[in-house]
């Protein structure tokens, strides 16, 4: 039987519930990302601008979905639809190199302290992808530490979690699982532990701030040590900086934390709200791309690399990063929503803390906490009913119904758009959803 709150959601959404009618008859599960799985049917969004959407029932939204974490400035950016207009109208795939992918390298080469070198790709899995086999290609071993709940796309070697997840596993290998090495961060000793007990590891790769966007938090001082281990073993230490680059800082999670690390993977707010990737690093890690008569090179085709509307978008997007402050902006109205989320949970008396980098913010509920070193200090969840997953469905719907797009309630992605005004909303909707879930027998 469905909730109040469901009921809510599903009778101010007729045009989207019959669109999910056809969807399901084209797509798996009706959706074409697995995020976007919901029930009762997942909303239909007509358009975009600044820091609203609206779907196809005219419904408003403030958004902090953020286009998965692309959106830094914000959707509908004028400057990005100029430059994506002008340059469209000179054809959009000449298959040749073009001045625009220069523009957009040394936009990034003028953020990035350890851009000495770069390499273009498609999306943020592809340029994982690269950056794994640069590691073994550098090295000439196999296997590859990555750290639990880590996130670095779908391919399959990334898709390894150590057998946690038979869904990420499913149809891939046991040879190619099995040069993923996967242990839990934040302890030094383990990572020195297997580095010790197998020679056959060709590098690290993590998200520098934590698992999925910081969720699960990472200390700055491990980052560290990480660093200096693979420098000592002559191993390869690779960010993913997807998610953090350009966004937790200008240079991202390397100037954030102030560790330099041999090469990196970007995507999302590189490329201005259009698809693309990179691959970073220092010139002696990315020279394993460069075919000469002395040597083989790493073999790395690709159509899109550097598409021309793209690249256009992002040399606009990075240079306005460069040049103006909507990364403090974006952090300011992030430590806005953190402060006003942990007062509602302590006015409501509900158990959880809100958390984030800058402008990544999330709520971990069930626990007593008051400081992400609280949160990296605590054993694994012991189920409850505030981290079961069914009561952060039901304050997403609530949050929905009264207009604001969240990860579940349980993460915010704030853009430079957003206003005050907005997260004061937003701040007032998650107390309205807390009240309505505890109504209906949720909490």
């Amino acid at each position: 039987m469905a909730t109040p709150i469901e009921k809510k959601y599903t009778d101010s959404r007729p045009n989207s519930q019959k669109k999910y009618q056809s969807s399901e008859k084209l797509f798996p599960n009706g959706v074409t990302h697995d995020a976007r799985m919901m029930k009762p049917f997942p909303y239909y969004i007509s358009h975009a601008e600044g820091s609203k959407k609206w779907d196809i029932d005219g419904n408003e939204y403030v958004d902090y979905k953020s286009g998965h974490g692309a959106m830094l400035l914000g959707h509908a950016h004028p400057e990005i639809i100029k430059v994506v207009n002008e340059t469209i109208a000179k054809g959009s795939l000449p298959g040749a190199s073009t001045e625009l992918e220069v523009a957009w390298a040394q936009a990034i080469k003028n953020l990035v302290p350890s851009a000495e070198k770069i390499r273009f790709t498609s999306s943020g899995t592809e340029a994982d992808m690269m950056g794994m086999r640069i590691m073994r290609a550098y090295t000439g071993k196999d296997k590859i530490i990555k750290f639990e709940h880590h996130f670095h796309g779908w391919s399959d070697g990334a898709s390894a979690t150590g057998g946690v997840d038979a869904n990420w596993e499913y149809g891939i290998p046991k040879q190619v699982l099995d040069t993923m090495v996967i242990i839990p961060p934040n302890d030094i000793s383990i990572v020195e532990s297997t580095l010790e007990n197998d020679n056959n590891i060709a590098g690290i790769m993590l998200e520098p701030t934590g698992a999925h966007m910081g969720q699960y938090p990472i200390r700055p001082s491990f980052v560290k040590e990480l660093r200096e281990l693979c420098t000592k073993k002559n191993i390869v230490l690779m960010f993913d900086e997807v998610v953090t680059g350009f966004r937790v800082a200008r240079g991202g999670a390397e100037e954030y934390i102030g560790v330099k690390p041999d090469i990196s993977s970007w995507a999302k707010v590189l490329g201005g709200g259009l698809p693309g990737g990179c691959v970073t690093g220092q010139a002696q890690f990315m020279e394993i791309l460069e075919k000469t008569p002395e040597s083989k090179g790493m073999y790395h085709p690709g159509t899109f690399n550097a598409y021309p509307i793209s690249a256009a978008a992002g040399a606009k997007a990075l240079t306005i990063v460069k040049n103006t402050n909507v990364n403090e902006i974006a952090a300011e109205r992030g430590q806005q929503l953190v402060t006003g989320i942990n007062n509602v949970l302590t006015k409501l008396e509900v158990p959880g803390y809100a958390y984030g980098q800058d402008s990544l913010v999330h709520l971990k509920l069930g626990v007593e906490a008051n400081s992400v070193e609280d949160l990296i200090n605590m054993p694994s969840d012991e189920p409850n009913v505030f981290n079961s997953g069914a009561l952060n469905h039901q304050l997403g719907l609530s949050l929905l119904n009264q207009g604001i797009d969240s990860w579940s309630a349980s993460r915010f992605i704030m853009m430079a758009s957003h206003t005050e005004e907005d997260v004061n909303k937003t701040i007032s909707a998650m107390e309205n959803a807390f009240i309505e879930a505890r109504e209906q027998g949720s909490m």
